[in-house]
């Protein structure tokens, strides 16, 4: 691997399941990036991650559709408001509704007929590089979408499943229904 792919990867957004409990499970939202991103997470809104910083947040066992995503160029008021050049949510820092795209998202269910699902969608576009990773003995399975597919993907495709990035990020989800290779699950309470 080539010192800039190296350095590539080590810039990406980190997230990290770290561990289940009987009621709550903890997610480790870390930038890597040498700048700051911030964070879209529903549910539970978002907020400002700077270079190196790392929010954990903690959602209920059984959440269900839940989305954790990187938001760029944005800015802000004292009040929140504000926009962001990618994964906007409506003018907002905190929010209930999904970003727009282009937006690269985690997405996970705890607890569901008692497994838990993860996996990273592309299906609203691609705006950063990702990992997600389960840190317990019961589950490890790490996966990763860490292709320059910007650089990669000609202009006039760059929107939701206009470039199609199976074959950069083998573990994403690239379009609907694309869940066979694409959706890892862990048995529910083991994370």
């Amino acid at each position: 691997m080539s010192v800039s792919k190296n350095l590539f990867v080590i810039f990406f957004l980190f997230i990290t399941l770290c561990f289940r409990l009987a009621h709550a499970a903890r997610f480790d939202i870390k930038n890597n990036c040498p700048f700051r991103v911030w964070a879209g997470v529903v549910p539970d809104g978002g907020r400002q991650i700077n270079r190196g910083q790392t929010w954990s947040l903690i959602v209920n066992a059984s959440t269900e559709g839940a989305h954790i995503w990187p938001r760029t160029g944005c800015n802000f008021d004292s009040t929140g408001r504000g926009r962001c050049q990618t994964g906007d949510c409506n003018g907002f820092l905190r929010h209930q509704n999904f970003g727009a795209p282009p937006s690269t998202n985690a997405e996970y269910a705890l607890n569901q007929y008692n497994m838990d699902f993860y996996d990273i969608s592309l299906v609203e576009g691609f705006n950063f590089p990702m990992e997600f990773s389960p840190t317990s003995n019961g589950c490890s399975r790490s996966i990763r979408c860490t292709s320059d597919i910007n650089g990669q993907c000609p202009n006039e495709l760059r929107t939701p499943s206009g470039c199609n990035n199976q074959y950069r990020c083998r573990d994403a989800f690239s379009y609907p229904n694309d869940d066979q290779t694409s959706t890892f699950m862990c048995p529910g309470g083991t994370n």
